[in-house]
């Protein structure tokens, strides 16, 4: 069993940047892929961004080259940097892994960007 914990959230103001860092608990290395969600108030969650073992990488249409996702298999940690950050980024962003063992989710980090 993997637990993943996502930190780096915050409150930032329209143009600022974050960078949210997911860290599990055990080895990513053999994991298909590590990707970030998000779900805003009153919405479903969505993808945001995910990376494959391979390093591939896809991104939803409105964060692209606003948004980078990375992960250091040596520190079993994914991040998620993003720039020029908008008011529709506002939601609380999750961290998932497809693993081995199944999939796993972390417990959430609050994004608000706000004025």
């Amino acid at each position: 069993q993997v637990q993943l914990v996502e930190s780096g959230g915050g409150l930032v103001q329209p143009g600022g940047s974050l960078r949210l860092s997911c860290a599990a608990s055990g080895s990513i290395f053999s994991f298909n892929f590590m990707g970030w969600f998000r779900q805003a108030p009153g919405k479903q969650r969505d993808l945001v961004a995910i990376i494959t073992r391979a390093g591939n990488t896809n991104y939803k249409d409105s964060v692209k080259a606003r948004f980078t996702i990375s992960r250091d298999n040596e520190k079993n940690t994914v991040y998620l940097q993003m720039n020029s950050l908008k008011s529709e980024d506002t939601a609380v962003y999750y961290c998932r892994g497809d693993g081995p063992g199944g999939n796993y989710w972390g417990q959430g980090t609050q994004v608000t960007v706000s004025s």
